[in-house]
């Protein structure tokens, strides 16, 4: 009897595939904590240092702006020379600046410090989803993807905790705090030596016979390739123009956008949640943090029910149009009741988090294999300085205007998301990575599947 023979797309779920998926994880859980913990530590170095609001805006937006540079810059390079090398010498980096952050003596070399830790977070963004992708099978795809998110949660989740812990540590408690990101991050340093190369991407180079091997020595020997076409020289080298093509603009414009929105007042407003908090009232209130933290983790975990139930497309309108009303509402219910506004924020908090999950899966399924490591670095670097520019001015705007007018210029940057979602988000649910990351085929499959949010979905066969 002949063995059933399986591509890449429709292959079962292997130990490998678990193994790709928690190291990918293990950088999430890294930038979650790193940027959790920096927000908690900030209340203890801030008053140390006599910090302005501009130099806490920079610190807290240090990483950011890090992940900026290096989901740019190493996504380009991992086009050009694999997906392997970046994914393991990025860690280095990581490890490095995060134990000498124990070390610091002043605001200027913590800045400098979370730059480097950002950028090597920025090319794993880049990176490790473009190399997790490229790995799942089509049936697993959207939930690895989604699940890095439901990750990142524990990990900041998981900072708050251990901040409250040693914030008891005396004066010198942030550099306890800080370099207990350290942890983590050596673990998944050691677990990454030996990852081996992205099949898809050694096609897209002409290596068809390294792209066999790997996948017979890791995913079996019944898996197959199920695609042997390699790139043109002109895809090889066209690298960010690729992006502005005329073929793949609409697409790298609605993923940029996409993101952005979703991930400025996420990241600008649990970067200073502390702050936020006691201006709602809320000084420490450990049962509201607490509560807004269980929210979150409960939010990316029902996340995976939405992307697994809705369409991609009525996901995201659904999902932005809940946070525009939720965060404009607690604008208006700023100085009344404090059980309303906790509510809008846990609404608010909850859908965010949720919504977070598309912002991995999307991302990895709108460019082809020989850009897709640029396709994702452009997208999460214009989400990233977006979100810098944002958690910078947080600190700054609540000084300056107060919290309503803080929270209504963050929602009036979700309904943004929400317009552009309506007119340019494409359904990619239910396909192959390469059918997903073919703008030729989005008009076809837009006819097999309804905009109307929240609507369950027949499977595309």
């Amino acid at each position: 009897m002949n063995e059933q023979k399986f591509t890449i797309d429709d292959a079962p779920f292997k130990k490998f595939h678990f193994r790709i998926a928690g190291l990918t994880f293990g950088s999430s859980f890294c930038d979650g904590y790193s940027l959790g913990i920096i927000a908690m530590a900030l209340t203890v170095f801030g008053p140390q240092m006599n910090m302005n609001a501009m130099w806490t805006g920079l610190i807290g937006s240090s990483a950011l702006i890090g992940l900026f540079a290096g989901s740019l810059i190493l996504g380009r390079l991992s086009d050009r020379v694999g997906r392997q090398k970046i994914f393991l010498v990025n860690f280095l980096l990581i490890t490095v600046a995060t134990i000498l952050q124990f070390f610091v003596s002043s605001p200027e070399e913590l800045f400098i410090l979370r730059l480097l830790i950002g950028f090597g977070l920025g090319g794993d963004y880049a990176v490790g989803t473009t190399l997790l992708a490229e790995f799942s099978p089509k049936k697993y795809r959207s939930s690895l993807l989604a699940s890095i998110n439901v990750v990142w949660t524990l990990g900041y989740v998981a900072s708050n905790f251990v901040g409250h812990y040693l914030g008891q540590a005396g004066s010198d408690s942030w550099r306890w705090m800080l370099v207990s990101a350290a942890i983590p991050a050596i673990l998944v340093l050691i677990l990454r030596i030996g990852t081996p190369e992205s099949p898809r991407w050694l096609v897209s180079m002409g290596r068809v016979e390294e792209a066999r091997q790997i996948v017979k020595k890791h995913l079996g020997p019944n898996v197959e390739m199920g695609e042997t076409t390699t790139g043109t020289e002109n895809q090889k080298t066209l690298g960010f123009r690729g992006l502005f093509s005329k073929k793949l603009r609409k697409r790298m414009a609605f993923g940029g956008i996409f993101k952005l929105t979703l991930v400025i007042p996420y990241f600008a407003i649990y970067t200073f949640l502390p702050s936020i908090l006691s201006t709602m009232g809320f000084e420490q209130n450990f049962f509201a943090d607490i509560m807004l933290n269980l929210f979150l983790l409960v939010g990316a975990i029902f996340g995976l029910w939405l992307l697994a139930k809705f369409s991609r497309r009525g996901f995201t309108i659904g999902a932005f149009t809940i946070l525009t009303v939720s965060l404009f509402s607690l604008s208006f219910l700023h100085n009344g009741s404090q059980f309303l506004m906790l509510t809008a924020f846990l609404i608010f908090t909850f859908f965010m988090s949720a919504a977070s999950n598309l912002t991995l899966v999307y991302p990895a399924e709108l460019f082809p294999t020989e850009i897709r490591g640029s396709g994702i670095g452009m997208v999460t670097a214009i989400s990233r300085i977006g979100s810098a520019i944002g958690t910078f001015l947080l600190p700054v705007s609540l000084s300056s205007f107060g919290l309503s007018a803080s929270m209504a210029g963050m929602a009036a940057i979700l309904l943004i998301g929400l317009i552009v979602s309506i007119a340019w988000a494409p359904e990619t649910k239910s396909l192959s990575l390469n059918d997903a990351s073919n703008p030729l085929l989005e008009a076809e499959h837009s006819l097999m599947e309804t905009d109307i949010p929240f609507t369950e979905k027949e499977k595309i066969t």
